[in-house]
């Protein structure tokens, strides 16, 4: 969430900068300062209120000792008006903060200076592009029938179980799967990140903390009976962990992983470029979050990026880096690096990772702060990224590792899953 104070410093610029989403947020301000008006004149009435309040209950105490029962009796019903008076303030201030917090919900984030203007996916800027694309045979397949022909998912038992989305992995489908989570879980931790299991329904404060709510209240699973959501990333618990708290400067940087179960709803998803395990409702996903002193988040950023290279590079699959336009950048992002992996069999690339700077957005939301060396209390920033996303880097390993004899096992996997070959 924005800050009104800069919002108010920075009208002319933060109107312009949301052009870069394609976005003309002009009203949205104009309502946003006039909420905030509103909310200070209130505050500031309220204060004088009580603050007079408080003096003449100090002069009715002086009046009855000086025997002046009169003029004190006479004070007494202007503090019990003015207590009616405050109280009805305190409903208006508290209606006016309400008003204000809603009206910040829906403006979404100020893009970076290098976030590149645009509308969608086709104004991405490609940064980096590293690995080279196998070449196939004519009988390659795309890995949902690699998954059949080897049987190592299966999708139509998913969706007897419980629905389209829902895949059942078996036999070595299932180890693959087991052992991409521990070896993301072990790089991450070689890299200095602590390992955090974490629940995976949440709370309606963890989800709006994050930006989930209200942005993004369609795409989650809404548990009714408890008023719990699913998580739709391992994001949402991990940096919540810290919602409210404040740090020390020398506290910093925070690095966290965790593995979770992912959740999304993904409606209105349907087509070809859905099959398989392009786009689920449940998959599997190791994140990266980081808590940083604002000095230090892009060069922090910079870093995550390059620890993703290194796990493709280990994988050896071929993958480029892109950078986000502001019409595809995420509403909490000032910045995201999307990693896309190439998929031979379908030739066609696959997200496989986003890695983003929210800067102070998802820390004004979590009152999540640090004391700077002068002393003062300042918002942090936060980051995160997939480190990996499991589904789309085993579509790339089933697809651009199959020969004619099965399917070879990345090197770096064959420690964590104990076989070689899919044959």
């Amino acid at each position: 969430m924005l800050q009104v104070h800069d919002i108010r410093a920075n009208k002319e610029a933060y109107i312009k900068a949301l052009k870069k989403r394609g976005l003309d947020v002009s009203a949205d301000i104009h309502a946003i300062l006039e909420a905030d008006e509103k909310r200070r004149a209130t505050q500031t009435t309220l204060d004088e209120t009580l603050a007079q309040s408080n003096t003449f209950s100090k002069e009715i105490g002086k009046l009855f000792q000086n025997g002046e029962t009169q003029k004190a009796n006479l004070l007494k019903e202007k503090t019990s008006q003015l207590k009616d008076t405050s109280k009805q303030l305190q409903e208006e201030l508290h209606t006016a903060v309400e008003t204000l917090d809603n009206l910040l919900y829906t403006l979404p984030n100020i893009p970076n200076e290098l976030v590149p203007a645009g509308t969608d996916e086709n104004d991405n800027e490609t940064v980096f592009t590293e690995g080279d694309i196998p070449k196939l045979n004519k009988q390659a397949l795309p890995h949902w029938e690699l998954a059949k022909k080897y049987d190592l998912i299966d999708f139509e038992l998913g969706v007897k179980v419980t629905g389209a989305g829902f895949p059942v992995y078996k036999g070595k489908g299932a180890r693959l799967q087991r052992a991409l989570i521990s070896y993301f879980l072990d790089k991450n931790i070689e890299a200095g990140y602590t390992e955090y299991q974490v629940p995976l329904l949440v709370n309606e404060d963890s989800a709006r903390g994050t930006g989930q709510l209200p942005d993004k209240e369609g795409q989650m699973y809404h548990v009714t009976g408890d008023d719990l959501y699913l998580i739709p990333t391992a994001e949402v618990p991990v940096t919540n962990l810290f919602r409210g708290d404040l740090f020390s400067h020398t506290s910093l940087p925070i690095a966290c992983t965790g593995y979770t179960p992912c959740f999304r709803r993904e409606a209105g998803s349907y087509g070809a470029h859905v099959r398989g395990l392009n786009r689920l409702h449940q998959f599997d996903k190791v994140e990266i979050v980081r808590v940083e002193h604002p000095d230090h988040s892009y060069k922090a950023l910079d870093g995550m990026v390059d620890h993703v290279k290194n796990i493709l590079r280990d994988l050896k699959l071929p993958y480029r880096i892109l950078r986000l336009c502001g019409g595809d950048l995420g509403f909490t992002a000032a910045m995201t690096y999307d990693f896309e992996v190439f998929s031979t069999a379908q030739d066609r690339w696959l997200e496989i990772s986003s890695v983003s700077n929210f800067e102070t957005f998802q820390a004004n939301r979590l009152k999540l702060r640090f004391k700077d060396t002068d002393g003062k209390n300042k918002l942090v920033h936060t980051l995160n990224g997939s480190a990996l996303a499991l589904p789309r880097v085993l579509a790339g390993i089933l697809e651009n590792y199959q020969t004619e004899n099965g399917i070879k096992i990345p090197e770096v996997l064959v420690p964590y899953c104990g076989f070689t070959m899919i044959e």
